[in-house]
């Protein structure tokens, strides 16, 4: 997979490098996460100036040895150092108005001080370094961009010879002329428990193609509160992140070190909310939803959440509304930790 995610920058990493990491961490800084110096003893692979793990994005092919991207837009360090500047992702221009960086605004060390286009064989060849590209190289980045120009060439002389970006160098923006509120405006949630304010902030009006498809938004706030949804389910319920699972959690909760972190699937409730409703820190709880999804769930009584919310990590899956799935695994590959989905219970517009 990584080898072809070029935008975002995976195809940098490969096996060899992260395990050369993983053998290697003591050479890492802790607190910058760049390696100072050193090889590894096993491939005698160079890891001085590596950021540890190769943070996303890490551009280019492995060979290319990008060091990955400890932060995002750092005009203070060469694209080959892990900096870089805002993408031009919006076009070069709106309304007239220039979109690219102006005079002077670029990465550290670059050739192209100014605003410049995403990279394509075009502007390659209207700098002059097309040539800087091997003839198989050519051969593979003709009428390409650099998203789609297999072999890294085009990269590789952007960032290595240049030191400039292959997403271009623009502007961030504040109006976004393309998405449904252009300056952002506070609308309340399909399924509001305040209709006060579904009243004063409503959603938007139902969209006959919104990326292609229909989309319902005032139609189902509107019969929400004629239905008064917000009486038979007055918690607003709101899902986030763990530190020790990743994504689903699939794969972080079959590594039993991770697993052991958090081994159950929780629901964040206030101690007032709690009290309530008779549920004491640690109890298993049924979370009901307008989805009529019943997750079965530990409470946690905390202060974390106020008394209109409760949240539930979306690390979990393998319990399906109380039943554990286990007998539906293949052999040996069920994840050490399941728990139910959160996304069982969210709703429509979520």
């Amino acid at each position: 997979i990584n080898r072809s995610v070029w935008t975002i920058g995976y195809t940098g990493h490969s096996p060899e490098r992260l395990k050369a990491h993983m053998r290697n961490m003591h050479l890492f800084d802790v607190k910058t996460l760049k390696c100072k110096g050193g090889k590894d003893a096993e491939t005698g692979y160079d890891l001085t100036g590596d950021y540890f793990g190769l943070p996303w994005p890490c551009y280019g092919t492995p060979e290319l040895k990008h060091p990955g991207s400890p932060n995002l837009y750092d005009t203070s360090k060469h694209v080959m150092e892990g900096g870089g500047n805002f993408r031009a992702n919006f076009g070069v221009e709106k309304d007239g108005k220039n979109l690219l960086a102006e005079d002077g605004s670029h990465s550290k060390g670059a050739d192209i001080t100014t605003g410049y286009p995403e990279l394509d064989h075009v502007l390659l060849k209207k700098l002059g370094w097309w040539d800087e590209l091997t003839d198989a190289e050519k051969a593979a980045a003709e009428g390409k961009n650099w998203k789609t120009d297999n072999s890294g060439g085009m990269i590789r002389v952007f960032m290595k010879n240049h030191g400039c970006h292959p997403f271009g160098n623009a502007k961030a923006r504040a109006v976004v002329w393309n998405f449904p509120d252009p300056v952002p405006q506070h609308r309340e949630p399909l399924y509001g428990t305040r209709p006060d304010l579904m009243a004063k902030y409503p959603t938007h009006e139902d969209k006959k193609a919104f990326w292609r498809l229909p989309t319902l938004y005032k139609t189902v706030q509107d019969k929400n509160l004629a239905d008064k949804v917000h009486e038979k389910f007055p918690l607003i319920l709101t899902s986030g992140r763990l530190v020790e699972y990743e994504g689903g959690g699939e794969e972080t909760r079959s590594n039993p070190w991770l697993a052991e972190l958090q081994q159950e699937a929780y629901v964040e409730i206030n101690p007032k909310t709690a009290a309530e409703r008779g549920i004491r820190n640690g109890e298993r709880v049924w979370l009901k939803s307008p989805t009529g999804a019943r997750l079965n769930v530990e409470a946690l009584v905390t202060e974390r959440v106020d008394t209109g919310t409760v949240w539930m990590p979306f690390h979990f899956s393998g319990r399906w509304q109380g039943q554990d799935m286990l007998k539906y695994y293949p052999q040996g590959a069920a994840p050490m930790v399941r728990g139910e989905a959160v996304n069982t219970a969210t709703t429509y517009g979520y």
